[in-house]
């Protein structure tokens, strides 16, 4: 029995200049596999506008007028969980990162993408996968090495094994999974087992979320 082709990703862009959204709305209009549902101006406009219309992927600029993007995205994930929003902006702010990861964003894009990237950025956010623009991870890890560290006594690790917190503790060097296969002598196979498990058993969503996990940890 063959599985269902999915649909086209159904997306909702929200951006306060008109002409940015308005642009960023055609373009991704004429990509394959992409449903342009409505486009917003504001936070406010784009949690009402996502009631309406369900999109599976909303691209969210962070700051607007009435409600920012931050504010939005807590708001639309609490009333429809499956959504994924993928903040784009031109802002790298360690300030609006860290916020938007906290809201439960998918991820935290720059405008610069061409629009192909972009297309295939929204098909990914769809099957559930984290993106951050390469500027933004190295924001990320600014802003988490000067955290103050966790007070003595808080047993950072406590789910884990020991090679487990070795394969964190590569993670948050930046190692891929073959550098980690090769680094500890296992199969990427097994690797990729131990960081599914490391994200379970520590509640993160992606590789990105561990890395910052090992360095707030002193792992790294």
């Amino acid at each position: 029995m063959t599985s269902p082709v999915p649909g086209p990703v159904r997306v909702l862009v929200v951006d306060d200049q008109s002409l940015i959204r308005e642009g960023i709305a055609s373009l991704l209009g004429i990509q394959p596999g992409i449903e342009v549902v409505g486009t917003a101006g504001n936070g406010r406009e784009a949690v009402d506008l996502a009631l309406d219309t369900a999109p599976d992927v909303i691209l969210m600029d962070v700051r607007m007028p009435v409600l920012d993007g931050v504010d939005a995205t807590v708001l639309v994930l609490r009333q429809q969980p499956d959504c994924r929003v993928l903040m784009l902006t031109t802002f790298d702010d360690e300030h609006y990162v860290l916020q938007a990861l906290r809201a439960g964003a998918s991820g935290y894009l720059l405008k610069d993408l061409p629009a192909e990237e972009l297309a295939q950025a929204v098909r990914l956010a769809r099957a559930g996968v984290h993106q951050y623009d390469p500027a933004v991870t190295s924001r990320l890890i600014t802003a988490v090495d000067r955290l103050p560290p966790e007070p003595p006594g808080v047993g950072p690790l406590p789910a884990l094994t020991t090679r487990e917190v070795e394969v964190l503790r590569l993670l948050g060097s930046g190692a891929s999974n073959r550098e980690i296969a090769k680094a500890l002598f296992l199969s990427e196979g097994t690797v990729k087992n131990h960081v599914s498990r490391i994200l379970g058993r520590l509640d993160l969503r992606d590789r990105t979320q561990a890395a910052i996990y090992a360095r707030n940890h002193g792992l790294t």
